[in-house]
């Protein structure tokens, strides 16, 4: 039985079928973030049977909430680990070329200050290095002038120039989902809403795992050969219940979201806190302004989802009264904000979470493979490395297919469109693949104009409400499109048009839409604003 569904498993076909107890898995991936997301694409190539559960919705967690930056991370060398930076590099550069419109190169000016370490030589060579290793060239020397003439408004004072490097952006939650079609056209599936509540054991060993459907309370026993556990930030949880050891420190970082036209910048701006000295970045992303990031240990209930507290909006606010003061920005100029938790690895040696490192790790504990760490770039690598672990029980397993590509290419080009703009064309192929041309062609009349400032139009929304297992307001505004971070007040003013799409795509009431309009308000304010006691949408 086939459950590809435009490109996305069919959810109730699929849970019939888990019911009914009808397939034979190889394997069960716990968690869709971009790491299992990976796992799965990397499986199914392999010919195996293999699914994927989710237990909130794709990219809910620390995926949809990174700093939008596919990086080899120019820290890591100064940290003396050319290897991760290397190997980030060549994964950047693969990205690039798989999925362009996608994942799309952008300038970074990083700033330099008197007495500030590294200085233009030693960041001259360090960034010599990281062309080279990228098997590019393209950094260079700004100086002050140039710098003031590129950031409209910003205080040079103290600034000596800037060193330009480049590295690459994306929509990290997309980028989930893109890696998810793909694996699913090769075989695995995919299910959202629904947790692995506990591991099964038989002689001491995991064979499978107890499925809970998240939306009707109905358990489900799995059997299979392997169990991952891709959970990332929540990989202790799952572990825990085979091996007691404590091993990943959650990080916080927060970001705020300005209009482009009060904070307008066409590269990012990396520059040293004011106050801390830590690095932070100001950089356009999906037609607005970002800021950020913060890195601090995460305290809260880490079920819950993650939010900007008033230290980190303080915080974030200095670094743009600092670089532009003359823009008077305050928090009423925010349209959004998000909260990622980072899974990071603990080492146990340091009290600073900036200096933690970001590479991954991998254990096997009575037949459960865990995967947790390690950064959005490399989850190619982090996948090939999880499935290495599961040999013992799955043996040798090669790639069925000719090429190690992540991604299919598409039998489509820009032109086949039959749209002018060809850059916003060539997005729409790297967001949807080959389904981009059905996307456009599915849509209702006006709904190819793109929405406010952003490129981002309401054929997307339909598209996803029918394609891509949107069971919820947030899975369409928050994770399948961007709108909710892009708009002002989470996108309410498309609150008539998204009505419509739903009631014909998701068949939801009216009564329906009302609840999924309270639920998405409640998780926008909370969650996706400012800090709940500075929040002026609590009053308006």
């Amino acid at each position: 039985m086939s459950f590809d569904y435009s490109g996305f498993t069919n959810r109730e076909a699929l849970w019939q079928s888990l019911r009914n107890g009808d397939q034979n898995w190889d394997m069960v991936v716990v968690g869709g973030g971009i790491i299992g997301a990976g796992i799965l694409r990397e499986a199914a190539r392999r010919g195996l049977k293999v699914l994927l559960v989710e237990q909130r919705d794709y990219a809910w967690g620390t995926s949809s909430r990174s700093s939008k930056m596919v990086h080899g991370g120019l820290r890591y060398i100064s940290h003396g680990d050319i290897k991760l930076t290397k190997d980030s590099l060549r994964e950047r550069e693969r990205l690039l070329t798989e999925v362009p419109g996608l994942v799309e190169r952008m300038g970074y000016y990083f700033t330099l200050r008197k007495g500030q370490f590294p200085g233009r030589i030693p960041f001259s060579i360090l960034l010599w290095l990281y062309d080279r290793l990228a098997g590019i060239k393209n950094h260079r020397y700004f100086n002050t002038l140039s710098v003031e003439e590129h950031y409209a408004g910003i205080n040079s004072d103290g600034i000596t120039g800037a060193m330009y490097y480049t590295d690459t952006v994306t929509d990290d939650a997309r980028l989930v989902v893109r890696v998810l079609q793909d694996a699913i056209a090769a075989g695995g599936q995919a299910v959202n809403y629904v947790k692995a509540q506990s591991l099964i054991k038989t002689n001491g060993q995991v064979t499978g795992v107890l499925l809970r459907d998240e939306e009707s309370d109905e358990q489900i026993e799995v059997v299979c050969r392997t169990v991952i556990n891709a959970t990332g930030a929540w990989a202790d949880q799952l572990r825990n219940e085979v091996n007691p050891e404590k091993r990943i420190r959650p990080l916080r970082g927060s970001h705020l979201v300005f209009p482009m036209a009060k904070l307008p910048v066409t590269d990012a701006l990396s520059l040293f806190h004011p106050v801390d000295k830590r690095p932070v970045f100001v950089f356009p992303w999906e037609g607005t302004t970002v800021v950020g990031t913060t890195d601090l240990d995460h305290q809260e209930d880490i079920d819950q989802e993650a939010t900007i507290s008033a230290a980190e909006l303080d915080y974030l606010l200095q670094v743009v009264h600092a670089l532009f003061p003359d823009h008077q920005l305050g928090q009423e100029d925010v349209i959004s904000s998000w909260s990622g938790v980072r899974p990071v690895i603990g080492s146990e040696k340091s009290t600073d979470p900036s200096k933690e490192r970001r590479d991954h790790a991998v254990w096997v504990d009575a037949g459960l493979v865990t995967v947790s760490g390690g950064k959005l770039t490399t989850f190619r690598l982090i996948a090939l490395d999880a499935i290495r672990a599961a040999a013992p029980t799955l043996g040798s397993v090669e790639s069925k297919e000719p090429s190690d590509a992540i991604f299919s290419a598409p039998d489509i080009t820009p032109a086949d469109l039959g749209i002018e703009n060809m850059r916003w064309a060539q997005r729409l192929i790297g967001r949807y693949g080959k389904h981009a041309k059905a996307l456009l062609e599915q849509a209702n009349e006006g709904e190819h104009q793109l929405v406010g400032n952003t490129e981002f139009c309401l054929a997307e929304c339909r598209w996803a409400a029918r394609n891509e297992s949107v069971l919820h307001l947030d899975d369409l505004l928050l994770r399948r499109t961007r709108l909710g971070l892009l708009l002002e007040k989470g996108g309410e003013l498309l609150f008539s048009e998204l009505e419509e799409i739903c009631a014909k795509e998701l068949q939801w009431d009216s009564d329906r839409w009302e609840r999924e309009v309270e639920r998405y308000r409640q998780i926008w304010r909370k969650y996706y604003y400012l800090p709940v006691a500075d929040s002026r949408a609590e009053t308006e």
